[in-house]
């Protein structure tokens, strides 16, 4: 790992646009290794929904390269699986009709996958965020800054950020960790390129966290205590435990053919009473958990990239990382881990700039303008297969879970053996190998 504190080596000046959970750890990641970072953040302060997420072995492995505190957050606050016992169960949801037949795998169960490679730890996503604001330095957070475009010219010795609120900012890189709809992606591309707008999976979501008690009364104790699967038509349901096994992560997912009120927003107002016309006919464990909905709640959109994928991350001297760059449905489990994988590959991608002899003289701008679109460019072709990857499974095991991919169908057999595939994808990454061939890359 490298920092660069010398004073005959100025440091890159780094915008990141989002103050979210990539952004933030972006943002540690560079900081660690000596380089100026700024984010610019449209909410009036640190903002992250409760919702339950979880991280694999191969993202914390990430993690602990770009800043080892990011990793001693997440241990404190997370449900860490059992590496002997961490396989995720798939279950007939419509199937049972009493309790005891939902608990009996020989009736119920569709098969099982080990889990002791992918190694989740999960944890709620305003928790996470809130730890790791607490390793920033003070001042690096600016609050009210909505991106409205930016310039990024041979004119300009620096990227020129323009927010909502009439003010400007200036960066030698801009880093676009803004959501599935980011404004840097709409510049980036062109505001009528089709992948500045998402596609609607035409599924919807209702979450909630339950504590764990209510869980197991619901669920039984073995299912309530690792990830589980509910798969029937047009309908799903997934569960697992987070902070330290005290709640469940619940959500139901239901496709609809219609189109989504306010794509723009992704949520709609939902009921319980909506939710319960979803498991009509589901067995009684699960319509008990929904009993333990509010009356009146948010239902989401699931919105992905598939439909138009953005075809680079990077252009110039602004680059693409996340929900940004390969927004994906949470069918996988994984979005928010390849996002990781983003942040550290960036990292090192700057690092090795900022490595690199900055004493330009007369031309020094032109060359360190150079530098840093190659390194971008490294960044972009060392990502974009696998970003596009995940986006493109993920929408796929969603149509398995609701029995609606047609290669599979309902045969669990042959659902089972597409999940291990997209599962060994996802553990078989080599780190090591990835942050070498970058640095090489980019220098």
């Amino acid at each position: 790992m490298t920092s660069n504190n010398s004073t005959t080596t100025p440091s890159l000046e780094v915008a990141v646009v989002g103050g979210g959970v990539v952004g933030v750890m972006t943002a540690l990641g560079l900081i660690r290794r000596g380089i100026k970072v700024t984010i610019y953040e449209r909410s009036s302060n640190w903002h992250e929904i409760s919702a339950g997420f979880a991280f694999t072995g191969v993202a914390r492995e990430c993690m602990q390269r770009l800043d080892p505190g990011i990793l001693d957050v997440l241990g404190r606050i997370s449900q860490k699986t059992d590496p002997n016992d961490s396989s995720t169960t798939y279950w007939n949801a419509y199937h049972p009709q009493t309790k005891q037949e939902a608990e009996d795998e020989s009736t119920s169960l569709l098969f099982q996958l080990p889990g002791n490679k992918l190694a989740f730890w999960g944890c709620v996503r305003s928790q996470f965020l809130l730890g790791m604001v607490g390793l920033l330095p003070e001042g690096v957070a600016k609050f009210g800054k909505q991106l409205v475009s930016y310039d990024d010219n041979d004119e300009k010795e620096k990227v020129v950020l323009h927010f909502a609120d009439g003010s400007t900012a200036e960066a030698d890189v801009v880093l676009g960790c803004d959501g599935i709809h980011s404004t840097t992606r709409k510049t980036l591309l062109g505001a009528q390129h089709p992948a500045t707008r998402p596609s609607y999976t035409h599924t919807v979501a209702y979450r909630t966290m339950l504590p764990i008690e209510a869980g197991i009364a619901a669920l039984g104790e073995d299912k309530a205590k690792r990830a589980c699967m509910h798969c029937g038509p047009n309908a799903n349901m997934m569960s697992y435990p987070v902070m330290n096994g005290t709640l469940l992560n619940v959500a139901f997912f239901a496709h609809e053919s219609s189109e989504f009120p306010d794509p723009e927003k992704m949520t709609a107002p939902g009921t319980r009473e909506e939710l319960e016309r979803v498991v009509v006919g589901w067995g009684p464990h699960l319509v008990e958990l929904t009993k333990l909905f509010p009356d009146n709640m948010v239902k989401w959109g699931i919105f992905d990239m598939d439909g138009n994928p953005a075809p680079t991350y990077a252009r110039g001297r602004v680059c693409l990382a996340g929900d940004a760059a390969h927004a994906s449905s949470p069918f996988q489990g994984v979005g928010a881990c390849i996002g990781v994988e983003d942040a550290l590959v960036l990292c090192e991608a700057l690092a090795a700039v900022q490595a690199s002899d900055n004493s330009y003289g007369d031309g020094g701008n032109h060359n360190q303008r150079e530098a840093i679109e190659h390194a971008l460019q490294a960044y972009s072709l060392a990502r974009i297969d696998r970003g596009q990857w995940v986006v493109r499974s993920s929408r796929e095991l969603g149509e398995i879970y609701q029995w609606r991919y047609g290669p599979t169908g309902r045969d669990a057999e042959r659902s089972k053996l597409k999940l291990e595939r997209a599962s060994r994808t996802v553990w078989d990454y080599d780190v090591e190998k990835i942050v070498t061939e970058i640095r090489a890359a980019a220098a």
